[in-house]
């Protein structure tokens, strides 16, 4: 492992950074790639800290893949501990999923593994399916570029999103499941009502209307303060600065890589155009501010004015005032400082689905009738910190069940007070209920479904093979929301 000065570090930065945007010609790659689980070290308001990374064989954080490239990629851990890497948003053969023992084990330290697969296009990512790991910064952006891509007179920059501890994440997952840290509960509301560590997976909703004080009730948004919230592993003390041209055309792709956090992206004097959503294009909306929960990958167009400037763009912690985020900056444009905290708390993105109503896939599924459509009832509570699928944790689950190529329409209903980013592995599916309503909305791989919620999605159900199904916040995937769909010939 190698400690970096302040301004090695900063140089490594703006190598990394520079990676993501460089044209095709410059990023010539051999046929196969490598990709390294390392430590490494960054600076965080001054304080070092030891994380762990995924590195490609130029010592950079990620993977770009030019159009048509397949994924043929040679992962080797160098770290103490086992780990298994899933690309999160790819299609890859079951075997390779990375998921621990379904089927593959974990890597060794010192072990190397060869992945083979045909790479789906998009901004994704990949990180460590162990939650522990994902929260020691164990993950990195996956973008495949399309023709389009290639074709388009614009600049590509990636938006890397974390929540940061300086903190083993054994203690804060100890402090999160354990009640000690209770960072988004509002305790006179929830003691007002009687509701504190009532389980909601138990509850029907009829049930739930008809308690008295219900209206009263109190979102559980957030669960830990973390120490900083990072954009490409730095804080707003010293942003990441893109020189872009004026007048140019740019793309941010965002990966919200969070633990346990929905942020806001916030353009700021830049009016953004939302053109594509988990790596799949969207019919274009327009917007100052779009939603990403933990999982979700937003790809944004700007446009920079002629004048040029200098235009930060934010990402914002939903219900709290932190805030992360980097800033284009055209040549000789001044860059003023932005503070790490807003003036007031940022609304809940999980309050409503009016974002995820208002998306359009530009390639939605074919029409066809479901063979099967199950609800899954998304359920659990703060104290005791357990969170459910059909009021059942990792190990005592039932499977989602299907054929291969049959059509199955999931509902998640969820009950509980915190909202659940939902993530399938080795399928696409498609939103095609918000609520009560049918909408031909976004194809996705993950969907966030807020507080007393639901969204339906069709999926059609690829190779026959065990696929998790679980919660992209960390501390509830790691106390047991999690099924599996579960695929036969």
């Amino acid at each position: 492992m190698i400690a970096l000065s302040r301004r090695g570090f900063l140089g490594a930065s703006a190598a990394a950074a520079a990676s993501l945007i460089l044209p095709a010609r410059a990023r010539a790659q051999s046929a196969r790639m490598s990709l390294t689980a390392t430590t490494r070290t960054l600076d965080i308001r001054g304080r070092a800290a030891t994380v762990w990374g995924l590195m490609d064989g130029n010592g950079r954080s990620g993977l770009v893949l030019d159009p048509g490239q397949a994924f043929a990629v040679d992962l080797t851990n160098t770290l103490t501990e086992p780990t298994i890497i899933h690309w999160h948003g790819q299609i890859p053969p079951n075997a390779q999923d990375g998921v621990p023992d379904m089927p593959m084990a974990t890597l060794q330290p010192g072990e190397s593994r060869a992945y083979d697969f045909a790479a789906r296009p998009g901004t994704h990512w990949m990180h460590a399916h162990i939650p522990a790991h994902e929260m020691l910064l164990l993950a990195a952006p996956l973008v495949v570029r399309r023709p389009e891509d290639v074709a388009a007179d614009r600049q590509d920059v990636t938006l890397f999103l974390h929540d940061f501890s300086f903190k083993p994440p054994a203690e804060v997952l100890a402090e999160i499941t354990g009640g000690a840290s209770m960072a988004g509960m509002d305790h006179s509301q929830m003691g007002q009502d009687g509701m504190a560590g009532m389980d909601m997976g138990a509850m029907g909703q009829g049930d739930m209307m008809a308690m008295p004080g219900m209206d009263g009730m109190a979102m559980d948004l957030n669960d830990y303060n973390f120490d900083a919230y990072l954009a490409n592993d730095r804080t707003l003390d010293d942003p990441e600065v893109v020189q872009v041209d004026k007048g140019s055309k740019v793309l941010v792709r965002v990966i919200n890589a969070a633990a346990a956090t929905v942020f806001w992206i916030d353009t700021g004097a830049l009016t953004g155009r939302l053109v594509a959503v988990d790596g799949e294009p969207v019919q274009p909306l327009p917007g100052n501010r779009f939603g990403i929960a933990m999982g979700q990958r937003l790809d944004i167009e700007l446009n920079v004015p002629a004048e040029g400037g200098a235009f930060p763009v934010l990402a914002l912690r939903e219900g709290a005032r932190e805030r992360t985020g980097l800033v284009l900056a055209t040549p000789g444009a001044t860059v003023t400082k932005v503070a790490n905290m807003s003036d007031a708390d940022h609304p809940a993105f999980s309050a409503d689905l009016t974002q995820e109503a208002a998306l359009r896939a530009v390639t939605p599924l074919p029409e066809r009738a479901a063979s099967s459509q199950p609800m899954l009832m998304l359920g659990g509570s703060m104290m005791p910190y357990v969170w459910t699928i059909n009021g059942q944790t990792w190990g005592k689950h039932s499977p989602v069940t299907a054929k291969t190529g049959e059509r199955v329409e999931i509902m998640f209903h969820n009950m509980s007070m915190m909202a659940h980013p939902m993530h399938l592995h080795g399928h696409a599916f498609q939103v095609v209920g918000v609520g009560q309503n049918r909408i031909a909305g976004a194809v996705r791989d993950t969907v966030h479904v807020p507080p007393m919620g639901m969204v339906t999605v069709a999926v059609d159900a690829g190779e026959a093979a065990r696929w998790m199904l679980h919660c992209h916040h960390m501390p509830h995937l790691s106390t047991g929301m999690m099924t599996e769909f579960a695929v036969s010939a």
